[in-house]
């Protein structure tokens, strides 16, 4: 499971872009936790944390749990506005976690297995169909990652999210059908060989079959005496 991160955080006084650029000045960035049973709250936190935690590929993934001067409160990042010259964090919006919620989130797909896996020996390749999944986690269990299993899968197999083990009280937000997750395809050079051998056979074949009419019509042509006036 993801396991929480602490982030310090402070409450924070005024509005508008003029207070928030005199905050992010003083080395802070404005931020807004809302959610739960209470009113949004406006927050400031600390820019290099920040910079560290958002860095990272998983941070909107990541629960995260805000010490402030006189409480604490578990959220996760729902957003966060880059500069778009420096691409740092100017703002980031945090969801309150409160005991027993759910929240909807993307989780990337890891695999096993390939070095066991019969159509990976053989030559095929793996197609990635979802590199995430949208799943229903609880707050108490959100996982890292999710994991396929490629061992037994040989060339033209597929892998299914009934085929992974979610955590529990995890679920598919997709649960109408048993959507693919990956699949073994055959190398490029099978496909390539298969469809030259395909189109060479073709104009064979129909030679074959119009060689013996046409001579058979030619020969009857020479075969027929004229006529005689």
């Amino acid at each position: 499971m993801r396991e929480i991160q602490e982030l310090g955080a402070e409450p924070r006084q005024g509005k508008g872009k003029g207070h928030a650029f005199r905050t992010r000045q003083k080395g802070q960035i404005p931020g807004i936790v809302y959610g739960g049973n209470e009113e949004p709250e406006p927050i400031t936190v600390d820019a290099h944390e920040l910079e560290r935690h958002a860095s990272k590929g998983t941070f909107l993934t990541t629960p995260f749990m805000l010490k402030m001067s006189d409480r604490k409160a578990r959220v996760i990042p729902r957003a966060v506005q880059t500069d778009p010259v420096s691409d740092r964090p100017v703002h980031v919006d945090f969801m309150r976690l409160p005991e027993g919620s759910q929240i909807r989130l993307a989780i990337p797909v890891r695999f096993k297995g390939q070095e066991s896996s019969p159509g990976l020996k053989r030559g095929g390749v793996l197609n990635i169909v979802s590199h995430e999944v949208e799943l229903l986690c609880p707050a108490e269990s959100i996982p890292e990652f999710i994991e396929g299993d490629l061992s037994s899968l040989d060339i033209h197999g597929s892998l299914h999210i009934h085929d992974i083990k979610l955590p529990e009280g995890v679920k598919p937000l997709i649960r109408d059908r048993d959507f693919t997750i990956a699949s073994i395809v055959a190398p490029t050079s099978v496909i390539e060989e298969q469809r030259a051998a395909a189109a060479g056979s073709t104009p064979a074949a129909a030679a074959a079959a119009e060689g013996p009419a046409a001579g058979g019509a030619a020969a009857g042509d020479k075969a027929k005496a004229p006529e005689k006036k």
